[in-house]
């Protein structure tokens, strides 16, 4: 069953640095725009403008291959401290209409508006001034999801992108539960996507069909949790001020590391970089992963879990050695390093590690 009590929206502010970007640069108002680094240095889309995204531009994408789909688009380099400010001013009007507000990113967030400062019965109401004074107040726009839990509000919040507002009431789940492709369900890329599609599930009911055992293969642990979700059940509160479950950086290179001296100097710059992030906000990881990305954009990742969790940056660069060696850098030119810390926690005692969500390995 799922809860008819609570009323969740989920908030997405529509191509948020692309957005910014052209608000203060009325030049770049309908034109493709992409936030990120410069071709020739190897760069990445950050953000796409909606513009740019019609020639298939996305983020993630390198840069080189956005100017081949878009040999107009237009290169913006990030400016993350103007877009922390807009955030920050986004967030305080979120806060002002509810404290159980947990922040995605510094982009989207879900609100529990069952209680709330208006006084509005409903959470649509909520939903909708909010993108209005969004607008009034930022000049961008925003779209949004209303429904009982977060999974269906973050599904509805895409829906009718840019500045989209799609509810969902506890009797138009069903129905809109059967539109969904599989790749709306939370936790499923594009690979894993493929992989389901492969064996004949296709849209996110199809779930509720699939032998068990079948699931697993496919999908490992989280086999359970989704055929949960293709009945639209999710239970997961709103956390206001939810820590941080990863943190890391990575790099991808101007030219190609062929040495793997060279390469074991940046690794230990990377890994005593997350050793920081981890002293500054006093935590310790569990888990220790090196993300590589050769020459030819085949990207692999390698993970050690341990116990006790560290912070020491001396033991997290011994374990990310030892990690190399089950690379093949050295004999296959790299492009891209980084190094992440996850399984967080407040103290370094012995204990279990808990997996509530998929950790997001890259945390600005």
């Amino acid at each position: 069953m799922v809860s008819q009590s609570r009323r969740i929206v989920h908030i997405d502010m529509d191509a948020f640095y692309a957005s910014v970007e052209q608000r203060e640069a009325p030049d770049l108002r309908g034109q493709p725009v992409a936030v990120g680094g410069r071709p020739e240095g190897r760069g990445v889309v950050a953000a796409a403008s909606y513009e740019a995204r019609a020639f298939g531009v996305h983020s993630a994408m390198s840069m080189t291959k956005a100017i081949r789909l878009c040999p107009e688009l237009k290169i913006v380099r990030p400016n993350f401290k103007k877009y922390r400010s807009i955030s920050q001013q986004v967030f305080a009007m979120f806060r002002a209409v509810t404290p159980l507000v947990e922040p995605l990113s510094l982009d989207e967030a879900y609100l529990d508006v069952t209680e709330n400062a208006w006084e509005e019965p409903l959470a649509t109401p909520v939903a909708r001034r909010l993108k209005q004074q969004i607008a009034d107040e930022t000049g961008l726009t925003a779209s949004a999801g209303v429904a009982p839990n977060k999974f269906l509000a973050k599904v509805a919040s895409g829906w009718r992108k840019p500045d989209g507002l799609t509810v969902v009431p506890h009797e138009r789940i069903e129905a809109f539960l059967q539109e969904l492709p599989v790749g709306a369900l939370w936790g499923v890329g594009p690979v894993t996507a493929r992989r389901l599609r492969a064996n004949g599930i296709e849209r996110v009911v199809d779930m509720r069909t699939t032998e068990d055992t079948v699931l697993r293969q496919l999908v490992g642990k989280r086999a359970e949790w989704l055929k949960r979700l293709s009945y639209g059940e999710d239970d997961r509160p709103v956390t206001p001020n939810r820590t941080a479950k990863s943190a890391g950086s990575e790099r991808t290179y101007p030219k190609d590391l062929a040495d793997l001296d060279t390469i074991r100097d940046e690794l230990e710059r990377l890994t005593r970089q997350a050793a920081s992030k981890l002293d500054r906000t006093a935590r310790f990881a569990h888990t220790v992963t090196v993300k590589m990305r050769y020459s030819d954009f085949t990207t692999i990742t390698r993970s050690h879990t341990t116990q006790p969790p560290t912070r020491d940056p001396e033991l997290l660069a011994e374990r990310i050695e030892a990690l190399l060696e089950k690379t093949e850098a050295g004999s296959r030119p790299v492009r891209l390093l980084g190094v992440s810390v996850a399984n967080l926690t407040a103290t370094d005692r012995r204990e279990h590690p808990s997996h509530p969500e998929e950790p997001r390995l890259w945390d600005e």
